[in-house]
């Protein structure tokens, strides 16, 4: 059986942490601010943490379990 081979796009997009989660960067960053309270705009930088539903679907993506 051939190893997994891991899903390059998802490797670019996502970042596994210390303890087993990934974080990512923000959507709805690229346009239309203008459209988009201060307050919305401060709170989409930077990056979040993935939700735990989803986890173990881009885990496998990324050849991590």
């Amino acid at each position: 059986m051939p190893k997994m081979k891991t899903h390059r796009a998802a490797a670019k997009r996502f970042k596994k942490t210390a303890k087993g989660g990934f974080k990512s960067a923000s959507a709805y960053t690229s346009h239309r601010f203008h459209g988009k309270t201060k307050k919305q705009r401060r709170q989409l930088r930077g990056t979040r943490m993935m939700n735990k539903t989803t986890v173990k679907k881009y885990a496998k993506m990324l050849s991590t379990l």
